[in-house]
């Protein structure tokens, strides 16, 4: 059945009149209450801008591109799910026209692949790095499919699905790896194209997007093999430095060596590591604790900002407030990786940098469509829409 879209709003709390006596200091606790009031409206304002913002950016048939008519179909994954984060599908919602559009776009005719390919390899920038829009766009239709009740849609939803999840599966990397122990398994990954079409190449950033999209996939009842994502999972394993990051790739040799670690990639390994239960293995401990020691929060841009920002959002959502102890029970909980923190840490700077004209977020190299979503995925997970970014 179509789930509720509708969320309260915070309301507008009106002050008539200036008191003549003499004004009594406000508690520190009413402070903190006001100030938290206070940026739940501005972060509802700025979700309300954004969307607007993309709204008005859609193209006629249904997609967003980056700047240049750059990677049409990650952009309307992205931005796609941004509408869905808010409430809206395909039979409901504020922006139920977006949805339809972005997912009709998806099952236009004439860029349906036979062998489930979702990218557009006719776009110059989609041909040679097709693999991102093949992870994005499954969680985006996963994600679409999930909530649908219409029979005729479900079925050509289901078909593309089941597609694209079996375009994933063989597009994998295989390789044997040597475990420190001396126990060999076997490992996979994906690069920007398939395996085939790449010569086995495979690199961390894609192995998450084909991860993740894959686990929206069986989220929503497709076949996944299992051992898809066990080799992907043994891959991340691989590519874990003694520190705990998670390297580029592991096509230099699987040479994970300390200090040659990724902060965003390490960070998106930790989502694909929550997805799949691991909240007690030493995994994910291990990306974490990288993560806190080398991603600031809320201290300006940084390398690859906004796919830093967008994973590592998702693996502090996951942990809340409490998950961080349960891992760490002799850590000081003031030093705790908490969502609340989080949030005071960077929600005001993600605020702060919006175009107040336009709605939408400028920053970052690959244009406003995915800045803005990113932006909008980060302020939308404490509504816990869809099973793909839940705790």
């Amino acid at each position: 059945m179509p789930r509720s879209w509708m969320f309260a709003t915070a309301a507008t709390v009106a002050v008539a009149g200036v008191l003549s006596i003499p004004s009594t200091p406000v508690a520190p606790t009413a402070q903190a209450a006001d100030e938290k009031k206070d940026r739940k409206k501005a972060v509802e304002q700025a979700i309300k801008n954004g969307l607007e913002y993309l709204k008005k950016d859609q193209k006629a048939d249904g997609h967003w591109e980056a700047q240049g008519g750059q990677y049409p179909t990650t952009m309307t994954a992205l931005a796609g799910m941004a509408f869905l984060m808010e409430g809206s599908t395909l039979k409901e919602g504020r922006y139920k026209e977006q949805v339809e559009k972005a997912v009709g776009w998806f099952l236009a005719a004439g860029r349906l692949s036979p062998d489930g390919k979702i990218g557009d390899v006719r776009n110059p920038t989609e041909s040679t790095r097709y693999m991102y829009g093949q992870g994005f766009g499954t969680m985006f239709l996963a994600s679409v499919y999930g909530e649908e009740d219409d029979k005729d849609q479900r079925e050509k939803l289901e078909k593309l699905l089941k597609k694209a999840v079996e375009f994933i599966c063989k597009a994998q990397t295989n390789k044997d790896h040597k475990k420190p122990e001396g126990k060999t398994v076997k490992i996979g990954g994906w690069g920007y194209v398939s395996a085939a079409d790449g010569g086995n190449f495979d690199e961390g950033s894609v192995t998450i997007t084909a991860l993740q999209g894959l686990r929206a996939a069986k989220n929503a009842g497709i076949p996944v093999p299992k051992e898809a994502i066990d080799k992907a999972v043994n891959y991340l394993e691989a590519c874990t430095t003694p520190d705990g990051g998670v390297i580029y790739s592991y096509a230099g040799g699987g040479v994970a060596a300390k200090g040659q670690g990724r902060p965003p990639i390490t960070a998106a390994a930790i989502c694909c590591g929550f997805s799949a239960g691991q909240y007690k293995s030493e995994l994910p401990k291990k990306w974490i604790k990288y993560c806190k020691d080398n991603i600031p929060i809320g201290k300006g841009r940084q390398s690859h900002d906004e796919y830093q920002t967008y994973y590592f959002a998702q693996a502090i959502y996951a942990l809340g407030d409490d998950k961080y102890g349960e891992m760490f029970p002799n850590d000081a909980k003031d030093t705790w990786l908490t969502w609340s923190k989080y949030k005071d840490g960077a929600f005001q700077g993600i605020l702060d940098s919006q175009d107040k004209t336009t709605g939408g977020w400028t920053g970052g190299y690959i244009g406003p469509v995915f800045a803005t979503a990113v932006n909008l995925t980060v302020l939308q997970l404490d509504k816990g829409i869809l099973p793909i970014y839940q705790k």
